[in-house]
């Protein structure tokens, strides 16, 4: 029977130990911006490396003398984001080797590297109805006072055939916590539609009553019939009921979210809007693809889009488009910070986590003023003509 010595396995656990420190404490350089609207960094910033070892391995000679890893992680991806005690706090969704997503707080001194785990996984209760998987958990810190949780939670299909075992039921969770450690656990967010996914909280009452965000759909995976994202209102958190959804963004053809789209992280307030980061999804030869778009809705209607830049804000490079789930980038947390600095945090390719930093000013400009999609290839042409020929009245003074 193979067989170290103990004194070899310490010294092995000692060395992951250390290696893991070293991935830990890494600096994370910003990247030259290549639009102006923000920075890359050269480095993720949560990969399933950095789940913490003693999460992964049995570090006990007795019982585990070849340090074989018992519980294997996937990837960590799709996390919400929230400034915590003058920290920088990810709620990650951590996927295990068998396919089973939790949810960790990784927190960072400055936002763009040396994430840490705190000690423990997030501890959600169940409902009646346990949950099989949870993922994408927004944060939001309500005018109420709580930090609230609102995350898919996925069911196997309990109509669909006993052979089907891939029909599942996706619908909104909701948590709330003082210190993200300890968590309430509130019924399921209840809509007229069959499925919902990236619900998300407003994070002021509108009118006295609790505002979310919604994406209804047909099916677990196509949105059918839902026809984009929406507004709803419920009289209370503690049972969250929404009679009515109505649609802000709508989905539109030959567009970044032609098959489907949803809310990011609970939008930005700020003295021109909310501003809202979302996903746009279309569908390519080569599969799906996930890009980010921004939109800013009315201060007093927040249902009423004022701006919305056509085009995408963040699409995956490089080694963003490999993955369990390829050409794919997805952000449910960002970070405004007071001074105006805007931490933007979002997963590729179903596998790890990336951060772009801008500010607030550099948003709201993009937002304003970059052209709305012209919906035919005609006007797009002409926005683009209208912008050479300015240039090039512009030009010739520059180069004086």
């Amino acid at each position: 029977m193979e067989k170290i010595s103990e004194t070899a396995h310490h010294k092995k656990v000692r060395q992951l130990l250390a290696d893991y420190n070293n991935l830990i404490m890494q600096s994370n350089p910003a990247l030259p911006s290549q639009n102006g609207i923000y920075q890359r960094y050269k480095y993720p910033i949560l990969t399933a490396a950095h789940v913490p070892i003693d999460w992964r391995f049995d570090l006990d000679y007795t019982t585990n003398p070849l340090l074989l890893e018992r519980l294997g992680i996937n990837a960590v991806f799709n996390c919400g984001a929230i400034k915590f005690k003058d920290k920088y706090c990810l709620m990650a969704r951590v996927e295990g080797l068998d396919r089973k997503s939790f949810f960790a707080v990784a927190e960072s001194p400055n936002g763009v590297d040396r994430f840490r785990f705190w000690d423990y996984p997030v501890v959600i209760p169940e409902t009646d109805n346990p949950d099989i998987n949870v993922y994408d958990m927004r944060l939001t810190r309500h005018a109420d006072g709580w930090i609230y949780g609102v995350f898919c939670t996925e069911r196997k299909d309990s109509i669909a055939p006993e052979h089907d075992t891939s029909a599942a039921v996706a619908q909104a969770g909701i948590a709330r916590t003082k210190d993200l450690v300890k968590w309430e656990r509130l019924p399921d967010v209840q809509t007229k539609s069959k499925q919902q996914r990236n619900v998300v909280l407003h994070p002021e009452f509108f009118d006295g009553k609790y505002a979310f965000y919604t994406r209804p759909q047909d099916d677990f995976i196509e949105a059918g019939t839902g026809g984009g994202i929406a507004w709803g209102l419920c009289d209370k958190i503690e049972k969250a009921v929404i009679d009515e959804e109505i649609i802000i963004d709508r989905r539109a053809y030959h567009t970044i979210n032609e098959v489907k789209n949803g809310q990011g992280p609970a939008p930005l307030k700020t003295a021109d809007g909310w501003l809202h980061l979302a996903h746009g999804v279309r569908n390519t030869a080569a599969g799906l693809r996930y890009v980010l778009y921004l939109f800013l809705t009315d201060l007093r209607e927040p249902w009423r889009v004022i701006h919305k830049p056509g085009g995408y804000f963040l699409a995956p490079e490089g080694e963003e488009r490999i993955g369990d789930v390829s050409n794919v980038v997805f952000s449910n947390g960002w970070i405004a910070d007071p001074a105006g600095r805007v931490f933007i945090y979002y997963g590729s390719s179903d596998t790890r986590i990336h951060v772009a930093t801008t500010t607030l000013d550099r948003l709201i400009d993009y937002v304003k003023n970059t052209p709305e999609d012209g919906m035919r290839f005609a006007k797009c042409v002409e926005q683009r003509v209208n912008l050479i020929n300015h240039n090039r009245q512009v030009i010739p003074n520059l180069m004086n």
